[in-house]
């Protein structure tokens, strides 16, 4: 094999120009075809890092997202800010992911498995499915270092207990990994995944919608700038109702913060009428670009809204355990925590399932199951080793299938390209500083598109449920009614901001430590609507009946009843043959009689 073909590539199987020709909405033509390259294709090593830049930058903004919330609104905040644990967080954070992406496409055999449990089992999935840090965990993250702190806790402290925690409860999630596929899918139907997954969606939202207008804190302060508080004279304590990004000091909404939000999700609208197939995969990272330019070259009346601060904090070069955190466990957060595993639980099996579909691989058989066990494996276990590592836990990336369905490269080695990337990206600590120097009000622009795409994976998994059926209306409007509105409003159970033991459900200010660890156990799994609606999902689709069957008048000649996917059978009553098949109309419950033909009248004419 020759250097060009080994790095480069040689003939049209490899062509980078498809890659990065931008598109014409209005063009006419047929598009070209696009090459495909499978799981186990050896591709030349320059496109591996190529593709794998496009994974890079399409998981970056997402991975970044919640170690920069966290120590800039939790551990820290804008009144006491810590750049040097920010930077080092989002570099802990990179250098994390990339390890555990390079651990989960390696698939193996585990030693001595089969004589264990009687069977073998398999670490990693063997396919380009990448890792980083999870969402899912944000909320209760948040909550919880909150409540610690409100507690008197300090906020390394609490960090520390919370990464302790959730080392602890990912065991529920590796004690999963050893169930057969078919449980797992029996646990976790597509009522009980699709309620789950829309529900962190619009948590999420609502957070991206405070970074937008200028920041997390701010916006909850903003009660502050009512009339009457600011009529009564009063001077109050920080948190303040003023938000800052870089020197400007505005408060919650003001139209500056929500143009240069604004700017990012105009470029992601241009990107994707005009960007080429490399810019739509990194259209996130590109339109957050733009908006971090638009913020470093403008200013409000004279004052910066990007500052080198960060950036000159930030070490040149940087590794894992530069910063540390004392490990201890908070059992308040136990119970959102294993709540939170379940949720990674079903969103690995959805992934590693989109995965196949995108890869062009079979989901039936022993590969997909051994790969699904080991990718669950893998994420428990990666959650394990990113705690170790000072990081948040870690499951796979959704996004990056979407990657695969456009680039059409579903070969490994692009994903060990995007896991250098990672670490790369990691190790320079300047980019992590760079990173951080974003202007909250920018950053919700980007994030508020991010959150709203794990929003859209959660309504695109009720295609699998049959909402025909009165039981899963039932459950779906339950549970939803439930999550979104302490989603909505939780303040019904979680105290407000740097006011604990007030949330009028249970105020326990004068309790013992350990009724009150108690206490904010309940008002974190109470406020967080992921958590609770997805128990609510689970336990009604365990307790409530199938629908039962319609009946229908003895002279009708067909018994019309449902099947599980929603399609309507009639059945002839005489031979128990089905004799029609036809998609569900709009209220299936009312099925109309066909008028009959000509012949048919004919025919009744002459049996008289």
């Amino acid at each position: 094999m020759t250097f060009k073909s080994s790095w480069i590539g040689e003939g049209d199987r490899y062509n980078y120009g498809q890659l990065c020709v931008p598109t014409y909405p209005c063009k006419k033509e047929a598009p070209a075809k696009i090459n495909f390259y499978s799981k186990d294709e050896e591709i030349p090593y320059f496109l591996a890092l190529l593709m794998g830049l496009q994974h890079c930058f399409a998981m970056v903004g997402g991975l970044i997202t919640p170690p920069l919330v966290i120590f800039r609104f939790s551990v820290c905040s804008p009144i006491d800010p810590c750049p040097e644990l920010e930077t080092y967080a989002v570099s802990a954070a990179l250098i994390a992911s990339g390890i555990c992406s390079i651990l989960n496409i390696t698939k193996f055999k585990i030693p001595f498995a089969d004589k264990i449990f009687g069977r073998d089992m398999y670490y990693g999935s063997g396919i380009l499915s990448v890792m980083g840090t999870s969402f899912t965990f944000l909320p209760i993250f948040e909550i919880s270092i909150n409540q610690m702190k409100n507690s008197g806790w300090d906020g390394d402290a609490a960090y520390g207990a919370m990464l302790g925690t959730s080392m602890v409860c990912c065991l529920f999630e590796l004690a999963f990994s050893l169930l057969p596929i078919t449980y797992i899918k029996r646990l976790f139907p597509p009522q009980v995944t699709s309620i789950t997954v829309v529900l962190l969606g619009i948590s999420l939202c609502g957070t991206g919608m405070k970074y937008w207008g200028g920041g997390v804190v701010c916006a909850e302060m903003g009660w502050k700038t009512h009339q009457q508080v600011v009529n009564a004279n009063v001077t109050l304590p920080p948190p303040f109702a003023t938000c800052q990004n870089g020197e400007t000091n505005e408060i919650y909404g003001v139209a500056p913060y929500i143009g240069l939000g604004f700017s990012v999700l105009c470029s992601l609208v241009v990107i994707e009428l005009f960007g080429s197939v490399f810019m739509k995969n990194c259209n996130v990272i590109i339109a957050l670009c733009m908006g971090y330019i638009i913020a470093a070259v403008t200013n409000l009346n004279g004052e910066d809204y990007v500052t080198t601060d960060n950036i000159a904090a930030a070490r040149p070069v940087t590794f894992l355990w530069v910063e540390t955190y004392p490990l201890s466990f908070y059992g308040p957060a136990v119970v959102p925590l294993v709540v939170a595993y379940l949720v990674t639980t079903v969103e690995t099996v959805g992934d590693i399932s989109a995965t196949f579909e995108a890869s062009q691989l079979s989901t039936e058989g022993e590969f997909y199951e051994t790969s699904v066990q080991g990718g669950l494996t893998s994420d428990g276990f990666c959650s394990i080793l990113s705690g170790l590592m000072t990081s948040m836990p870690n499951t796979t990336f959704s996004q990056n299938n979407g990657v695969i369905s456009l680039t059409k490269c579903a070969s490994r080695r692009a994903g060990y390209g995007a896991a250098f990337w990672m670490i790369m990206l990691g190790v320079f600590g300047k980019f992590a500083g760079v990173i951080t120097a974003i202007p909250d009000c920018v950053l919700g622009g980007m994030t508020i598109f991010l959150f709203a795409n794990v929003l859209t994976s959660g309504i695109n998994l009720t295609h699998n449920v049959d909402l025909n059926s009165r039981r899963n209306k039932f459950i779906m409007a339950l549970s939803l009614a439930i999550g979104v509105g302490v989603t909505v409003w939780p303040y019904a159970f979680q105290d407000r901001r740097a006011s604990p033991y007030t949330a009028g459900f249970w105020t326990c200010a004068d309790c013992g430590t350990t009724m009150q660890g108690v206490r904010n156990g309940v008002s974190i799994f109470l406020s967080t609507g992921y958590c609770v609606g997805t128990v609510i999902a689970m336990l009604l689709n365990g307790i409530l009946p199938a629908d039962a069957p319609i009946a229908y008048d003895d002279h009708d000649e067909l018994v019309v009843h449902y099947e599980p996917g929603g399609v309507i059978e009639k059945v002839d009553k005489v031979s128990d043959e089905v004799t029609d098949k036809t998609p569900p109309t709009l209220h299936a419950d009312k099925v109309e009689e066909e008028a009959p033909t000509d012949a048919a009248k004919q025919a009744d004419v002459e049996s008289a």
